[in-house]
C-alpha cells in the first residue's frame, strides 16, 4: 500500500506510521502482532495510537489506558480490557470461564490461576476475531496493575493467527513485556519540531528563541505543543 491508500501522516514519524501501516496490513490477511511502542512522557505515542486506529478499517478496535491510582488492583486493567468482551464469557472453555469470572467477581471461588485467566482472555479475543480483525491498544502500561501485566504479555506472546493486533505504549516497557517487538519513538528532529511550533505559536517567533525551544524540548511532542510565547 502507499502512503496516499492511508491519508495524511503524523509530522516527522513517516518510519513510525508505516510501520503502523504494516501491522494493520498484516492484520487483514491473517498475520497476528504485538508491538510495544516505547518512549518518554509526551513523546507522541499517543498520537500514534490514534494514527493506529484510524487506519484499522474494516477492523474492530478496543483502547484502554492504565490508570496509576488502580496500580494496586488486582486485574482492573484486565476488567478494562476485557469488557467489551464479557458478552461472550460463555463461549470458552468452562475452566477458563471459571477463572476469569472468579478474577473479575462475577462469581465466588479461590483465586484464579493465572495461566487459565490468561487463555480465557486469549480465547476471548480469538472469538471476536472470528468475525473480523481485532485491534487493541493499550496506553500508558506503565500504569497497569501487575496482576494485568502479566496476562497481557502473557496473550501477547501467544498471539498466532487469531487476527489480532496488541500495541502497548509505555515509558519504560519493564521485564513484563522483556522480547516482544518493540519500536522506539524518538523526539522529533529540528525541522519537524520547528514546524510543530510553528503551529501553536501565534504571530512571529524571534529565531533564537525558536532554537532555543526546539533545543530544550529535545523535539518531544507534548513540550513543543504546550509552548506558548509570552
Amino acid at each position: 500500500m502507499s502512503s496516499d491508500d492511508h491519508g495524511p501522516r503524523l509530522r516527522g514519524r513517516n518510519s513510525e506510521c508505516a510501520a503502523l501501516d504494516r501491522l494493520v496490513t498484516g492484520l487483514t490477511t491473517g498475520q497476528s502482532q504485538a508491538l510495544v511502542l516505547r518512549g518518554d512522557a509526551g513523546i507522541g505515542k499517543t498520537a500514534l495510537l490514534d494514527y493506529l486506529l484510524g487506519r484499522a478499517t474494516g477492523c474492530r478496535t478496543t483502547r484502554i489506558g492504565g490508570v496509576e491510582s488502580e496500580m494496586e488492583l488486582a486485574f482492573a486493567g484486565l476488567h478494562q480490557f476485557c469488557a467489551p468482551f464479557l458478552d461472550r464469557l460463555d463461549q470458552i472453555p468452562a475452566p477458563q470461564c471459571d477463572a476469569l469470572g472468579t478474577a473479575f467477581g462475577l462469581q465466588t471461588g479461590a483465586a484464579p490461576d493465572r495461566f487459565l485467566v490468561g487463555l480465557a482472555v486469549l480465547s476471548l479475543l480469538s472469538e471476536v476475531a472470528e468475525e473480523q480483525p481485532l485491534v487493541c491498544v493499550v496506553d500508558d502500561a506503565q500504569w497497569i496493575d501487575q496482576a494485568s501485566k502479566q496476562v497481557l504479555a502473557f496473550i501477547a506472546r501467544r498471539l498466532l493467527a487469531e487476527r489480532v493486533a496488541l500495541v502497548f505504549a509505555v515509558r519504560e516497557p519493564g521485564s513484563h513485556l522483556a522480547g516482544l517487538p518493540e519500536l522506539v519513538v524518538p523526539g522529533l528532529d529540528d525541522t519537524d519540531a520547528q514546524a510543530l511550533l510553528k503551529t501553536v505559536v501565534p504571530g512571529p517567533l524571534d529565531e533564537g528563541i525558536r532554537d532555543r525551544i526546539v533545543a530544550e524540548t529535545h523535539g518531544n511532542h507534548w513540550r513543543c505543543s504546550s509552548c506558548r510565547a509570552d
